[in-house]
């Protein structure tokens, strides 16, 4: 059973956008992904590329992300929730497009994820996976 986890920091604050910055020309009758979306999941990928397993994982998946976005001041909010945009559901999403392929082959493989956000002095993204395998 594989289990890992990782550290990703930002020097400019946490990527900007998320994976619903998705568009519909309406002449084409077709979806695209805007620029910020395409520069959201370049950023993500070239993080990632470190830490890339040899294969893909084949087995359910547990997957805990730490989300911090950096505040300078106060620093009496280091530690505390960020209850405010982006949504974690959407800004991990493209996240997790991201690893998919390269640390699991599909992320419907994701069965058990938690996602959180808190402010911190320096923005990262906190990654622990882990296989399953078997039933829970």
């Amino acid at each position: 059973m594989m289990k890992t986890q990782f550290l990703l920091t930002f020097e400019e604050g946490l990527p900007r956008g998320t994976a619903q910055q998705k568009r519909y020309d309406s002449r084409r009758h077709l979806y695209f992904k805007d620029k910020k979306l395409l520069s959201l999941e370049r950023t993500f990928k070239t993080a990632l590329l470190p830490y890339r397993p040899k294969k893909p994982s084949e087995e359910p998946i547990r997957l805990d992300i730490w989300l911090t976005f950096s505040i300078k001041a106060p620093k009496r909010l280091w530690g505390t929730w960020k209850a405010t945009k982006p949504d974690a559901d959407n800004y991990v999403k493209a996240f997790i497009d991201q690893m998919s392929g390269d640390f699991f082959v599909d992320d419907a493989q994701v069965v058990d994820l938690r996602v959180r956000k808190t402010y911190a002095e320096k923005a990262s993204i906190f990654v622990q996976i882990e296989e399953l395998g078997g039933r829970p």
